[in-house]
């Protein structure tokens, strides 16, 4: 970050920070009452699940799979293995549900729709406790394995068991409103940070902080030409077929699946559909911290990057655009460091991450594209002209900072970003530039970052049961606290992106594009 925009954030934070020391006299007793009143609230609700979770006069068989449950539940917690891509259900041990399934639920009107729902929010589940099972010291599934007798793994009974407590919960109309009530997704901010740092107050100063920030990022985009203080590298994904939007539009139309036409490309075509949308990248290089690759477990301790292979990270996502799903192509980079400015840079710490998402109409075209950095920070949109931004519901809310705009694409035609030596900011987006000699780049299926090979035969995710990545904290959560999000500049797992300190917002709100933009 420049001076001039750090001294933004810096300004920022301590106006807040003065606002905040004027006032807490009077406002403690209140914040005090008010987590008080949210706490014993929390504990009512709680009791109320617990309730409904222990049903009475039960068959044996599914006493024993609601045993099995917790103490897979219960060995995970204990060694720190849980997977928080998706939110557990109080109550439905078996499923699991993201923001996108939270917000379907709504949809999920007749018996189809909601099997299917219920079907989806499984396999959630499944997927993340295999990762959850992989994970675990060898000793503890041993130790699951012999209490429950069997010597298979724990993975195949609990995928029996899951269908066996379905089938027991959600036999009647009321079980099926208590989870369709209970399954949404806890936002990935923390209310009682903003009370007891009052956030209403303080926020002032932060979003004074947001737009000096903003106001440097558009003098970048908007000069001449691109700053550099070193060599800049050019990467290129594989060579492949480049559809056209006549193609896409065929996929996308063949992979709509279940009563909610989700687009779910087989492999073959998200395959093809990665290759046609996967950008170029030129990075600013002046040391190893501005070389990306692949993540991996060298130690027992944290993860690095293995600079040597150029490796960019996918998945495939969804938004929701007048209650129809659209596709989304996210590809990540990772960098090993943002390396310290100078000895007191509260930006600076271990890893770093650049995400870049390509948001598909109905009709094979790119309709929206933005980005964060893996921390769910500096969120930026860049249009098409498909879409016309809409303004902002409030003065200070962060809403949708746009610094480019792009053109429609042709075929044939990919995107290149252009970052920053050392805070791998972007500072241009390119559109069919010239070909240039070029580093290729491999792709790696971000799901595996949940499992990773450990140099002692065991396996870890790099990821933790928080959902951040750990070692990866900056001195900035101390600032930027009363703004709710925990830990704020740490690396994060899909689905515990805060992409804003003043308002509320997440990189996969189901709402997120359609809020913003008039999209056609």
């Amino acid at each position: 970050m420049g001076a001039a925009a750090l001294g933004g954030w810096r300004h920022g934070a301590l106006h807040g920070l003065r606002a905040a020391r004027a006032c807490r006299s009077r406002m403690a007793p209140l914040a005090s009452r008010i987590v008080g009143i949210a706490a014993l609230l929390g504990l009512v609700m709680l009791a109320g699940c617990a309730s409904y979770g222990a049903r009475m006069h039960e068959p044996p068989d599914v006493g024993a799979c609601r045993a099995l449950y917790r103490d897979v539940d219960a060995i995970v917690a204990a060694a720190g293995v849980r997977d928080a891509q998706e939110a557990a259900i109080t109550g439905f041990p078996y499923l699991r549900v993201d923001r996108l399934h939270a917000a379907l639920r709504h949809a999920a009107r007749d018996d189809a729709a909601f099997e299917d729902w219920v079907t989806r929010l499984q396999a959630m589940d499944r997927a993340a406790r295999r990762h959850e099972l992989a994970n675990l010291p060898v000793d503890a599934r041993a130790a699951l394995s012999s209490r429950h007798g069997t010597r298979e793994d724990p993975g195949r009974g609990l995928a029996d068991c899951a269908e066996t407590l379905r089938a027991a919960d959600l036999g009647d109309a009321v079980a099926r409103r208590a989870l369709l009530a209970q399954a949404d997704a806890p936002p990935a901010y923390l209310a009682w940070q903003r009370v007891a740092g009052l956030y209403w107050i303080t926020r002032l100063g932060f979003a004074r902080g947001v737009g000096d920030l903003e106001r440097d990022l558009q003098e970048v985009f908007d000069a001449p030409a691109l700053p550099g203080a070193g060599t800049r590298r050019r990467y290129a994904p594989p060579p492949g077929e480049r559809l056209d939007p006549r193609q896409v539009r065929a996929i996308l139309e063949r992979s709509r699946r279940g009563p909610f036409a989700l687009p779910v490309p087989d492999a073959e075509s998200a395959e093809r559909l990665f290759a046609s949308f996967a950008p170029e990248i030129t990075v600013d290089t002046t040391g190893t911290h501005d070389l990306f690759g692949a993540l991996a477990w060298t130690s027992a301790t944290a993860p690095e990057v293995e600079v040597g292979t150029p490796v960019v990270y996918r998945r495939i996502a969804h938004t929701l655009v007048g209650g129809q799903a659209l596709l989304q192509l996210v590809y990540t980079i990772w960098f090993p460091e943002r390396p310290a400015s100078g000895p007191l840079d509260p930006l600076a710490g271990a890893l770093d991450a650049v995400v870049w998402r390509v948001t598909l109409a109905p009709d094979g075209e790119p309709l929206v594209f933005d980005s964060i950095h893996g921390c769910g920070c500096y969120h930026q949109f860049f249009p098409t002209p498909r879409a016309t931004p809409r303004p902002a519901p409030g003065a200070l809310e962060e809403w949708a900072f746009a610094p480019q705009s792009l053109p429609r694409l042709a075929r044939g035609e990919r995107v290149t970003l252009h970052l920053a030596t050392r805070t791998h900011y972007l500072q241009r987006i390119g559109v069919d530039e010239p070909p240039q000699p070029a580093h290729a780049y491999g792709f790696a299926a971000e799901d595996a970052l949940r499992s990773l090979p450990r140099p002692d035969g065991t396996r870890r995710g790099i990821y933790g049961p928080d959902g951040l990545v750990p070692g990866t904290e900056r001195p900035e959560r101390f600032l930027f606290w009363p703004m709710g999000i925990p830990s704020a500049g740490t690396m994060r797992q899909w689905g515990h992106h805060a992409t804003a300190f003043v308002g509320r917002r997440h990189f996969d709100d189901p709402d997120l594009l359609e809020r913003r933009f008039d999209l056609r």
